[in-house]
């Protein structure tokens, strides 16, 4: 795991947007796993500015993201559909035809859906880089806290923290989803890279958990420990609760001459 830390949130989304940025430029047929919520929006304006400055193209990227509230119409306003399209797809050259959410209308099976949506991203030979963030009770993706290690893409039922903290994007006298559909943590560790982005004195409890604290499903993405080509970059306030600080600058630095020499990526 590669615990980088930043002064601020800017910083962290600047340097997510170079991960992502040399994917794309140097692998012929690029697939992104994506990822909604506030943390993200930085990284997708990141994106879209460096699109619009002719730094980058979308037109051969293939796309998968985690999440998608159960039975909720692409073109409502709290869908994630939406959200990828006002943050992200509508601004740069993808090909809308190759985003992918994992889906569940009204009268389809979810478990069907989940196993369609796992052999879609098969089909594609994989997340080249999955995009998280992470929940202050650790979810990554939808999988909340007791979500199996092994779990798959399937319907999950949302905490009440979660539900919470979601609350604020909602209208009082709006519909909030309790279900969603969201790829497993076994289908997370399967990308070939996985990038995380927290900032936030909120999410310090998690960050700490997740980086230094005991592999458990009651921090879903402790499991990250497991990955072998696991980023988490941190601003200041996020990593606040994380010890040894000075050892995760020592190391970057060192990482920082061999990215400079071979690139970030060390393998497709």
């Amino acid at each position: 795991m590669q615990v980088i830390i930043f002064d601020d949130a800017q910083q962290v989304a600047v340097n997510a947007a170079e991960w992502v940025a040399e994917l794309i430029t140097k692998k012929k047929n690029p697939v992104l796993g994506l990822a909604t919520g506030s943390t993200p929006i930085s990284l997708y304006q990141q994106l879209v500015n460096k699109y619009k400055a002719g730094e980058l193209s979308f037109k051969n990227t293939t796309s998968f993201n985690l999440d998608e509230y159960l039975g909720i119409d692409a073109d409502n306003e709290q869908s994630y559909r939406h959200f990828m399209n006002q943050n992200l797809f509508n601004h740069v050259d993808i090909n809308i035809d190759n985003t992918f959410l994992p889906t569940c209308n009204q009268g389809e099976n979810p478990r069907e859906q989940g196993l369609a949506y796992e052999e879609k991203i098969k089909q594609a030979n994989g997340v080249d880089l999955q995009i998280l963030g992470i929940g202050a009770n650790g979810h990554i993706g939808f999988n909340e806290p007791t979500s199996s290690l092994a779990s798959r893409t399937r319907i999950k039922t949302l905490t009440q923290q979660t539900l919470n903290d979601n609350s604020r994007l909602f209208n009082k006298d709006e519909f909030q989803p309790t279900l969603a559909m969201t790829m497993g943590i076994a289908t997370i560790l399967d990308a070939r890279y996985v990038l995380l982005m927290a900032t936030g004195e909120s999410k310090a409890q998690a960050v700490k958990d997740m980086v230094a604290g005991p592999l458990s499903a009651m921090c879903p993405a402790s499991a990250l420990q497991m990955h072998e080509n696991a980023i988490i970059l941190l601003d200041k306030a996020a990593a606040s609760k994380l010890e040894d600080q000075e050892y995760y600058h020592w190391a970057n630095n060192q990482n920082i001459k061999v990215n400079e020499e071979f690139g970030l990526y060390h393998n497709y």
